[in-house]
């Protein structure tokens, strides 16, 4: 347990570090904060803070930062969340302009809020083994090509172009859909590509060109049935100064594009995780702190929007514009059941 005084300076610490990204002595505690401790008593506070484990000394500064377990104390008890009163209007005239599908809304969430907070951004939809599939519609647009609108359980709609090297039927696009339709609708996602293989008998029985339609949705299948993951912003740790050696940045960004790392980012190698009762989920791994909320998309805890970035992040209004981003999402889909009764 923290003295109120070790505390206090712990906190000043964390707060001018949040601001600065410069490392923390004693002169800038006493000049800034005004704190009501001699320089000497603020040293040794500051030692004894570095041998429990909340502070770092760096290489290059006597002053102290905060250490993964510092930020985690910090997020526990300190925090003091911010409301965003212009994420509330921004919300309020993108969401009620129109009816948008689940996958509109995690995307358009997902922007806004890499936006607002300039740092990168993920959202994670629904797994695909949770998603079952609804219906494949696909449309003639001309004798070589065709679209194709496949729709989820989940609310999930995508379309994708087909272009094909020879002419196809209205009838074999017609024949396809409805055996597909058949053997099809009812399944996980992460299923369809094993069902569809052994569909391909029937295809060539029943189809004369049966290879192009059979590839095409091959291929579909793979991408519309793998991670539902979409990431904005990732360009704005370029301007984090955590990040300004490239081979760092080079490593951040290669933990982006890890996707299943993020499935399963509280238990990976290294990392410090918090839970908080009100929902929102913190995990510092190297030198990145990522703080994520659960979507309430049909009771879904695998749906989640994650804000990424180092460390030294503004934690009281990143915690305050996921809470106000889930709670509009959350109105989105209260409003619409109640629309559907």
């Amino acid at each position: 347990m923290l003295t109120p005084r070790k505390i206090e300076i712990f906190k000043a610490i964390v707060d001018e570090f949040i601001a600065s990204a410069e490392p923390v002595g004693s002169k800038t505690l006493l000049e800034k904060y005004h704190l009501h401790y001699s320089s000497a008593t603020i040293r040794s506070e500051m030692s004894e803070l570095e041998d429990l484990g909340y502070l770092e000394k760096t290489h290059t500064s006597s002053g102290r930062v905060p250490s993964k377990m510092g930020y985690r104390y910090y997020v526990e008890h300190l925090l003091e969340e911010q409301r965003n009163e212009n994420m509330q209007v921004a919300l309020r005239q993108v969401f009620t302009e129109r009816k948008y599908n689940t996958q509109e809304v995690l995307k358009m969430s997902c922007e806004i809020l890499s936006e607002m907070t300039q740092l990168t951004t993920v959202v994670l939809g629904p797994h695909s083994e949770q998603q079952t599939l609804l219906q494949i519609q696909l449309i003639p647009l001309s004798d070589k090509s065709a679209m194709a609108v496949f729709e989820t359980s989940e609310g999930h709609s995508e379309s994708r172009m087909f272009h094909f090297k020879e002419r196809v039927s209205t009838h074999d696009l017609q024949t396809c859909t409805k055996l597909l339709n058949d053997r099809l609708v009812g399944s996980s996602l992460s299923d369809l590509i094993e069902k569809l293989m052994l569909m391909k008998p029937i295809l060539a029985d029943k189809i004369e060109h049966y290879e192009m339609l059979f590839e095409a949705f091959f291929n579909a299948f793979i991408r519309f049935a793998s991670e539902n993951i979409y990431l904005s912003g990732q360009n704005n740790l370029m301007n984090q100064p955590e990040f300004a050696d490239v081979n760092k940045l080079k490593q951040v960004m290669k933990l982006l594009e890890n996707s299943s790392l993020w499935r399963t980012l509280g238990s990976s190698q290294g990392s410090l995780s918090l839970n908080k009762e009100e929902g929102s989920e913190f995990v510092w791994l190297e030198d990145m702190a990522v703080v994520s909320s659960t979507l309430p998309l049909d009771n879904d805890s695998s749906s989640k929007l994650m804000v990424i970035g180092p460390t030294r992040m503004k934690y009281d209004h990143i915690v305050g514009m996921l809470k106000t981003l889930t709670k509009a999402i959350e109105e989105i889909y209260r409003k619409d059941d109640t629309n559907e009764e």
